[in-house]
């Protein structure tokens, strides 16, 4: 689809100081409010779960009420997500940030329940990371489907951390069974920027970059969609790889692997031939796409 929310050169520059950006529009009202139908249903019909795809990110999984739930790359189960305003406008915006080489990464989306909903700790993007011996950018693109508000566990930024190297992590309370990393130390949230958003709006911000947010202490649910685009990647060597991510034992790892596993061997050559065949049809799209737009 064609993108109308491109950014100027003044937010750009503003991206670069700071290491955010609220956008006040990125999706139509009535596309936010179909997304609101399509992510109620994935989540209360617990889509992914099987997978290891949807899991308690600040809790264990352990059968209570999940605190924060997160659901990976939810247009493998609501494949109508892959035609909207806001993938378009978003992809626009990261080649702006990161140049046209830029393409969609991952996608994910987090849930903070009414009254219960956890906060989001602390965290740089780039933390998470466990593919060693490249280097690369990353911008992610985070989309309120509800108003966001101090109330409800809106975004909130510590300006001009991703000029910065990565902190120390670690899992919340030094559990490894939690899938969620903590930032340790070297910074002060004391000086926290908040960013409140309308449905439909959203926050831009650098892998790098400090955020977290707030537990949900309202009475509706606060729903996100979340779109991470890469620039181009480059080799190197140096990175190993983030020790605190070595440590982690969840839940919907196991259930992850128990998923990939099933069928045995023939099940597992069936699987991979199909999805070497998803791969080649998404690279044809994508190269017909660019051809299109020139």
């Amino acid at each position: 689809m064609p993108s109308s929310a491109l950014l100027t050169p003044d937010q750009i520059a503003l991206f670069r100081e700071q290491g955010y950006l609220a956008v006040d529009s990125i999706s139509p009202p009535a596309e936010v409010q179909l997304l609101q139908e399509i992510f109620q249903r994935l989540f209360q019909d617990g889509a992914g779960w099987k997978k290891g795809a949807q899991f308690d990110l600040a809790g264990t999984d352990d059968g209570r009420p999940a605190k924060l739930p997160q659901l990976l790359n939810p247009v493998e189960f609501a494949p109508e997500l892959r035609e909207t305003e806001f993938r378009a406008n978003a992809l626009a915006i990261a080649r702006q940030l990161l140049g046209p080489k830029t393409e969609p990464w991952f996608e994910h989306a987090i849930l903070k329940p009414p009254h219960y909903g956890a906060e989001t700790p602390w965290h740089q993007d780039e933390a998470h990371r466990d593919d060693p011996g490249t280097d690369y950018e990353q911008v992610s693109i985070w989309m309120p489907l509800q108003e966001a508000t101090q109330a409800n566990g809106c975004m909130r930024y510590i300006a001009g951390s991703h000029r910065g190297p990565i902190l120390e992590h670690r899992s919340p309370n030094n559990d490894p069974r939690i899938t969620a990393l903590e930032c340790v130390g070297g910074f002060d949230p004391a000086k926290a920027a908040y960013c409140p958003l309308p449905p439909g709006g959203a926050a831009v911000h650098h892998c790098r970059t400090l955020h977290g947010a707030g537990a949900n202490q309202s009475d509706l649910p606060r729903c996100a969609y979340i779109l991470a685009f890469r620039g181009p990647a480059r080799p190197n060597p140096e990175f190993h790889g983030y020790p605190w991510n070595a440590t982690k034992h969840t839940a919907a790892q196991e259930r992850r692997v128990s998923w990939e596993n099933r069928g045995g061997i023939v099940g597992r050559a069936v699987r991979g031939a199909g999805e070497a065949i998803r791969r080649t049809l998404k690279r044809v799209r994508s190269r017909v796409g660019r051809l299109g737009r020139k």
